[in-house]
């Protein structure tokens, strides 16, 4: 390592006991894009103790919601590309956004350098019982006898879960009717009363209800079968590989970020990632830990955005006004 990458690492607190006195008192933020309590925010608190300790500094997690995550990645964008301000990425804010709308506050790849992917978070589809489908084959061939007629909630146009349910008729043919809410909160109980009968969703999110009965899982997007749900084929099983991605949050940096203030961020990430009690924390609302390298992380956002514009153009979803 050469000098100047060890002055900027200490002046970045990267290395405990060789920071400043001026550094040793600044505060690392990671800047959550959603509003306190969801999945990304709980994330982000639990790395933001042990980082804390690893990297020898206070870590403060700043909630920005708005906008779909937007209003955040937009002041991530714009904060100094020291090391000292990260945001936590989601599939939503740099797959998603970047393909739904034409005039969005930031650039998905431009404005940031990719940090990590902190944990992957497997995805679900799921039915009521009354839909006659025991099985994702049976489902598929009732969607075709019926095309346009099998309702699916979402928690809005250009979510996560309307991307999700477009991808699924586009790689298999079939024809659903979208109805949005507004959000998950009011779209789950018409789901559990059969008003609408399709969802796309985290598995965290829907296994209480797979449990009790009150919902049918018929696939995964997950590398394997999940001990949770061992019956349930993956998409992968299905053939259908495209599908197979999960949901995934990850810490990007400000466009122009030193390289290896970056990595050693990353390092950071992936050394409280050992811990058994964040491993612990996150496995109890349903994340896996990741650690990518920072090449990873950004070919991975770059492959999100790419497939979530197929996916835009097939279902002609756009947000802008007008």
């Amino acid at each position: 390592m050469q000098r100047r990458d060890i002055l900027t690492l200490a002046a970045a607190g990267a290395i405990p006991g060789l920071a400043s006195a001026q550094a040793s008192s600044s505060t690392l933020r990671l800047v959550v894009p959603f509003p306190q309590g969801g999945a990304t925010d709980i994330t982000a608190r639990v790395l933001a103790a042990p980082l804390s300790r690893i990297l020898g500094m206070p870590v403060k997690v700043d909630n920005l919601p708005g906008a779909g995550g937007a209003t955040g990645m937009q002041a991530v964008a714009k904060a100094a590309a020291d090391g000292m301000t990260l945001g936590v990425a989601t599939l939503s804010t740099h797959g998603v956004n970047p393909a739904v709308y034409k005039k969005l506050p930031y650039d998905a790849i431009k404005d940031f350098a990719a940090v990590t992917e902190i944990v992957k978070a497997p995805g679900v589809l799921v039915v009521h019982p009354s839909v006659p489908a025991q099985n994702f084959e049976q489902f598929i061939k009732l969607l075709k006898s019926q095309p346009g007629k099998i309702t699916y909630a979402t928690p809005g146009a250009g979510t996560i879960g309307h991307m999700w349910a477009e991808l699924l008729q586009s790689t298999t043919g079939t024809s659903m009717k979208h109805v949005p809410f507004r959000g998950a909160a009011p779209a789950v109980p018409d789901l559990l009363e059969g008003k609408v009968q399709v969802y796309c969703d985290q598995v965290a999110s829907s296994l209480p209800h797979i449990q009790a009965c009150k919902l049918r899982a018929l696939a995964v997007s997950w590398n394997q079968r999940l001990a949770v749900l061992p019956k349930v084929p993956t998409y992968a099983e299905l053939s259908l590989f495209t599908n197979n991605d999960p949901s995934w949050f990850g810490l990007v940096a400000p466009a122009g970020t030193p390289s290896v203030v970056v990595r050693a961020r990353r390092d950071a990430v992936a050394q409280a990632l050992e811990e058994p009690a964040v491993r612990k924390a996150l496995a109890d609302h349903g994340l896996f830990p990741s650690g990518s390298l920072p090449a990873e992380f950004g070919a991975q956002i770059q492959k999100e955005v790419d497939k979530m514009r197929r996916v835009s153009r097939f279902a002609q979803i756009s947000l802008d006004a007008g």
